[in-house]
C-alpha cells in the first residue's frame, strides 16, 4: 500500500496534557503537508487550530476524555462548544461504568445524544477495547451500530492497551456496515496500519506514521 493512502486514513494526533500551540501548529502543518484525514487534538487548542488551518485539514477532537465517566449533559456541552469553536469530527469516549453495569440503554441514549449534536459532523465512539470482555465489545457494536455514529473507535491510547489486530477484525465483523472503524493506540509502524487497514479500520488514531513518512 502507498504511504500516501495510509496517511489519507491517519487522524494525526497529539493529545498530551504537555502539548503547547507551537506543537499543534506543528500538528497541523504535517497535517496539511501530508494530507492526512484529520489532526485530532485537545479541545482547548481547537478554536486556535481551526483558525490557523484554514480547512486545510480537518480538526478533530476528544470529550470525556480519557475516562468516559463524565455525564451525559457535559459531554453534550462539551460537543456544541468544540463544534461551535471549529471542530469538523468529535471522538467520544463512552461511559464504561454504565456498559459493565449493564445500562446498555443508557450508553445508546449517550451516543445518539452526541450525533444529535454533532449533526453532520462525524461521531466517532471510543469503546476502549482493552478494558472490554468479547462479549461487551460485540455488545457495543450492537449499540453503535443502532446510535446513527459514524465510526467504532478501539482505544483512547491512554489505558492499558490499544487497539490489536483481533479487535479490529472483531469491531468490523460485529459492527453493521455503515459504521466506520478507527484503530488508535500504539500503531507505531507501517506494516502495522496496513495490517489493520486491511482487517477493516477506515482510519487510524497515530502521530508515528508522519513521523515514519519524514524519514522516508
Amino acid at each position: 500500500m502507498d504511504i500516501k493512502d495510509i496517511l489519507r486514513k491517519c487522524d494525526h494526533t497529539l493529545l498530551s496534557r504537555t502539548a503547547t500551540w507551537d506543537d499543534i501548529k506543528a500538528i497541523c502543518d504535517d497535517g496539511i503537508k501530508f494530507e492526512c484525514a484529520s489532526v485530532c487534538i485537545p479541545p482547548c487548542f481547537v478554536e486556535r487550530a481551526a483558525k490557523y488551518a484554514g480547512g486545510r485539514v480537518k480538526i478533530c477532537t476528544v470529550i470525556g476524555f480519557p475516562n468516559g465517566y463524565s455525564t451525559i449533559e457535559a459531554k453534550a456541552a462539551e460537543t456544541a462548544d468544540a463544534l461551535a469553536k471549529g471542530a469538523d469530527e468529535i471522538d467520544m469516549v463512552i461511559n464504561t461504568c454504565d456498559l459493565r453495569e449493564g445500562l446498555y440503554d443508557k450508553v445508546l441514549t449517550e451516543i445518539r445524544c452526541l450525533k444529535t449534536v454533532c449533526g453532520d459532523k462525524v461521531l466517532k465512539v471510543i469503546i476502549e477495547t482493552c478494558l472490554l470482555t468479547e462479549e461487551e465489545k460485540i455488545k457495543m457494536c450492537e449499540i453503535v451500530s443502532q446510535s446513527g455514529a459514524d465510526y467504532i473507535k478501539t482505544s483512547t491510547g491512554f489505558s492499558t492497551n490499544g487497539a490489536t489486530f483481533g479487535d479490529v477484525a472483531l469491531l468490523r465483523k460485529h459492527c453493521d456496515p455503515k459504521v466506520k472503524v478507527k484503530a488508535a493506540g500504539g500503531i507505531s509502524s507501517i506494516e502495522d496500519a496496513e495490517k489493520f487497514i486491511e482487517l477493516g479500520a477506515d482510519r487510524l488514531g497515530t502521530s508515528r506514521i508522519v513521523k515514519l513518512a519524514k524519514q522516508m
